[in-house]
């Protein structure tokens, strides 16, 4: 239990900053812009890696998980256990962020601002990237100290970088929860189906590459 509830928690404090960001960023007509949303999000994973990377993994997003499913690195029994939570997490957060901004009709949901099938590849491929970091730094000997700040970063600079097209989600659980509060599920199926690949192939590579 002590898994899932790190995995909970640390999803909760995922979306509530990052989404809260967002919506933050839309009360103060702009003020924290792309950039500030985009560090929100990349400090909140280093300080969830950090808090509990030893308890869980802190993988906080089930594309994450359903990657490592596929290695020898993750117990398969918690797969389901470990997805529950960080969806559940997710949805407390949008709740909360709903409960406290009333007036607020996104809630900081992933809108894909460039045609359909360009969000489906771009997070494809920032989610490939983003997995291939997190599992290339974590199972590194000389350099899985630095995951924290290696998973923060990128998740930084594609958020703030590919933000203003797809939203730059990379995170299933963090497209879910707003959507679900929202109610705005039009394109959802884009955030979750395309970093689950992203994350899938992401791994294919790494196993390839370190293949004996």
């Amino acid at each position: 239990m002590k898994k899932y509830v790190a995995e909970f928690i640390g999803t909760f404090v995922l979306v509530f900053c990052g989404t809260g960001a967002i919506v933050l960023n839309d009360t103060l007509e702009g003020m924290l812009g792309d950039f500030g949303i985009g560090i929100v999000f990349g400090l909140s994973v280093t300080a969830m890696i950090y808090c509990y990377k030893h308890i869980s993994g802190a993988h906080i997003n089930p594309a994450v998980t359903i990657g490592f499913a596929i290695t020898n690195l993750f117990d398969n029994k918690d797969l389901f256990g470990y997805i529950v939570a960080q969806i559940l997490g997710g949805i407390l957060a949008s709740v909360s962020i709903h409960l406290l901004v009333p007036s607020h009709e996104k809630l900081g949901v992933t809108e894909a601002h460039i045609g359909i099938i360009q969000t489906f590849v771009l997070e494809f491929f920032l989610t490939l990237l983003l997995m291939l970091v997190i599992i290339f730094v974590s199972q590194h000997k000389k350099w899985a100290s630095a995951t924290a700040i290696a998973v923060g970063g990128i998740v930084f600079l594609e958020a703030w970088l590919a933000g203003p097209y797809t939203g730059a989600s990379m995170n299933p659980a963090r497209s879910i929860a707003p959507a679900l509060v929202s109610g705005q599920l039009t394109t959802l199926w884009i955030y979750i189906l395309a970093p689950i690949l992203g994350s899938l192939a992401a791994v294919r590579i790494w196993l390839f590459i370190n293949q004996k």
